[in-house]
């Protein structure tokens, strides 16, 4: 296993991070303690969850994943050896059940919201808090087009900072991160913590893969100078580029067959590109999910890749695609399939 730093920390986290969001909806309690105990024993020292999780989000699982991983903590001990990152929703009335839809990321909001995030995890600290979203009006979740609110009564980025800062001086907190953030956003929260001596933010977690592209655009230049590395969720496209859905096919146990409102990977420009960047794995001899997990984790401002499975043995492909190095001649075929078909799924 390769580990990185997590922005200009002390800590070293795994090149590849499990991700949970699939503990508490499409796996149980024992299956995800498999998971996790297969993950470490592959030298994963990385976890990532959020308090709204499991996905797709409902009132009666909301909190489940962490209270999955909470148990699993509480049996097998070794909190000192793992870092832990957790999120905190950001506002959204289609959240109606957590904190009664008044979600913002102002003080009372954050603070409560980790207090539970800690009471269900069954820990004192966690490593790394990130912002789910951004509280105020801007582009995430694929959307396009930026329209700016005529009036904007977003919460102001520093009072969210000092928050977060406020639960780094308890001791609750060690370090901060973002998520699905702008270059804009990102620029904002560091120039903030230097001007006023606040946390730093370490990370930004957004979506990354061979069919979403756009964090290329302006966040990875922010990411390489900044330090303030990408944790790349979704490389494979909710699993669309282990190619498993090309020709209609939907498996039983499938996100996009399962939840039919994630449909941001299943276009029709998306599912011309996955069946080009699938038939270049196969010229290769690859396998196409190993090759599509390989180019995240190697391009150089990803702090680490964030995969996720709903089987060991799903799982157990993601991970042996740490030990996969990607030739020039498979990378200029990605190139070309990308030039032709540049982000589908944005």
């Amino acid at each position: 296993m390769q580990y990185r730093p997590l922005g200009r920390t002390d800590l070293s986290v795994s090149a590849v991070c499990l991700g949970t969001m699939t503990f508490g909806e499409q796996n149980t309690a024992a299956e995800a303690a498999e998971q996790l105990d297969r993950a470490v024993a592959a030298g994963v020292n990385f976890i990532d969850t959020a308090e709204m999780y499991p996905v797709p989000p409902k009132a009666e699982t909301m909190g489940r994943t962490e209270e999955y991983i909470g148990r699993w903590l509480a049996q097998r001990g070794g909190r000192d050896k793992l870092i832990i990152a957790s999120k905190v929703a950001g506002p959204g009335d289609w959240l109606p059940y957590i904190r009664g839809s008044s979600n913002r990321l102002d003080r009372p909001n954050i603070q409560q919201a980790l207090e539970d995030s800690l009471r269900r995890l069954g820990t004192d600290y966690l490593d790394l808090y990130q912002l789910h979203w951004p509280d105020r009006q801007t582009n995430f979740f694929g959307r396009l087009g930026y329209e700016h609110p005529p009036q904007d009564d977003s919460v102001p980025l520093l009072e969210t900072l000092e928050a977060l800062g406020e639960l780094v001086q308890s001791g609750k907190v060690r370090h901060v991160g973002l998520s699905n953030e702008t270059p804009w956003g990102t620029m904002r929260f560091l120039e903030l913590a230097e001007r006023h001596g606040l946390p730093r933010m370490v990370s930004i977690q957004n979506p990354y893969s061979l069919l979403n592209r756009t964090f290329e655009i302006g966040l990875a230049e922010v990411a390489i100078r900044e330090q303030c590395g990408l944790l790349a969720y979704s490389p494979l496209a909710f699993g669309a580029l282990s190619g498993k859905y090309l020709n209609g096919q939907r498996p039983p146990k499938g996100r996009l067959t399962l939840f039919s409102r994630f449909n941001r990977y299943s276009n029709d420009q998306a599912v011309a590109a996955t069946a080009e960047y699938v038939a270049v794995a196969r010229k290769h001899g690859l396998d196409p999910a190993q090759m599509a997990l390989a180019f995240v984790t190697s391009r150089p401002f990803v702090t680490s890749n964030i995969i996720g499975a709903t089987t060991l043995a799903q799982l157990e492909q993601n991970l042996a695609s740490m030990d996969l190095g990607l030739s020039e001649a498979v990378l200029e075929d990605i190139e070309t399939v990308h030039t032709r078909q540049p982000n589908p799924s944005p």
